[in-house]
Parts: structure tokens; sequence; C-alpha cells
């Protein structure tokens, strides 16, 4: 009885991971992939990377250079400096518009691009992890240079203003529509690792019955 209600089980948890859609990790759209192409000028150290798809930018600075991120009114947005120090300029308007993928956030009057920097420590890692605008699709229909749905097609260039050591510079990637047929086959594999843990489980049951099991009967399994 205990393993039939087991195999019923798993048949269940594979027929509902098979007709899941993929998931998204935030907010990140699965027909797009943004890609940091280069930092430019390069600055020892500091690197970028854009996590699950469009979702977000990863900055790490380890470097010995103090590295500003402008916001989208050209103000001071987020600063990284020596020593693994983090801090989120709270009167920069892109700290909150970042808060929402479509602008959706409120920006409270306090903040304003042209008031003096008023910095907050957010990590102490040399790590941040931020939503941007500028590198993913804001609107919600399919962009006009997306002619085939079926192929990968490139959107647009993307930058991210920065200055560090007295020279501006920038963050600098592509946008692309995926098309179809290019992403991880996310259903299979969710499918696969329900049935490698059901499996798993069978063979604790097994293993169980086993040890309770007369000494007589072990011979039988």
């Amino acid at each position: 009885m205990a393993r039939r209600t087991i195999r019923a089980a798993a048949l269940a948890v594979l027929a509902a991971a098979l007709a899941a859609p993929p998931a998204l990790a935030h907010e990140g759209s699965p027909d797009y992939e943004s890609l940091v192409r280069a930092v430019a000028p390069s600055i020892p150290g500091f690197a970028v990377e854009v996590l699950n798809g469009d979702d977000r930018l990863e900055a790490r600075n380890s470097g010995s250079a103090t590295v500003t991120i402008e916001g989208y009114n050209g103000e001071p947005y987020l600063r990284m400096r020596p020593g693994a120090i983090v801090e989120v300029n709270m009167r920069s308007p892109a700290h909150y518009l970042n808060q929402d993928r479509f602008l959706g956030a409120k920006v409270p009057a306090s903040a304003d691009p042209d008031a003096a920097p008023r910095w907050k420590v957010v990590a102490r890692t040399g790590r941040y992890e931020f939503h941007d605008h500028r590198m993913h699709w804001m609107a919600k229909r399919v962009p006009e240079q997306v002619a085939d749905r079926s192929r990968r097609t490139k959107v647009f260039d993307w930058s991210v203003p920065l200055r560090a050591q007295g020279t501006t510079g920038a963050i600098r990637g592509e946008l692309f529509w995926r098309g179809s047929g290019t992403g991880a086959p996310v259903g299979a594999f969710v499918a696969l690792a329900a049935i490698m843990l059901l499996g798993g489980a069978f063979v604790v049951l097994v293993r169980r019955r086993r040890a309770a099991a007369p000494a007589a009967r072990r011979e039988a399994w």
C-alpha cells in the first residue's frame, strides 16, 4: 500500500511539474536576456553582471577606487568605496524608482537629484544588487525590432554611467529578445528533481520497513 501511495504521489508531482509554467526569479522576463559587455574604462577590482536574465545588476568592488554609479538624472546614486563599503544616496530618485520594474514606485518629496547626497551604508561586503530600468525593456508590448518572435533579436544597446578616480565611464551592455526554443527546459529540470526526491523517499521507506521486519522476512527483500 505504501509503495502504491508513493508511486501515485510521484506521478501527480511529475504531472504538475510538466504542466507548470517556468517560475520567474524576482521579476525577470523569460522573453529577454540582458548582457554586460564591458565596463569602460576598466576599473581594477570592479565588475558587474546581470542576474536572472534581465532583472537586476550585481556590482562588485574589491579594488582601491571609489566607484559611483549615476542615477537617471546624472545624480550620484550608488557609491562603492574601498574596504567593501557600499552606500546609497537617499536623495537619489533612482533609489526609489528602482523598487519597481515598470516605474510603479513612489518617489518621496525628499528625493532631489540636485540636492547634496545623503549617503546610507547598505552593505559591507563590496557587493550590491539593484534593478536598473536602463538595461531592460520597459513596455509590455513586444519591441518593434522583433519581426519574428521565434528568432533571437537584439533590442538595443544600453549604458549605465559611472565615475571612478576622477574619470567618467559606463557599464555597457546589450538587451536581446530570446526567441522561442532558446531557454532552458525548466519544466524538465523540475520534473527530474521531483522524481529524484520521491525516489529517495521511497528508498528511505523501504529501509525502514526492512529494519522493522522480523529477521526471517528480511531475506525476502
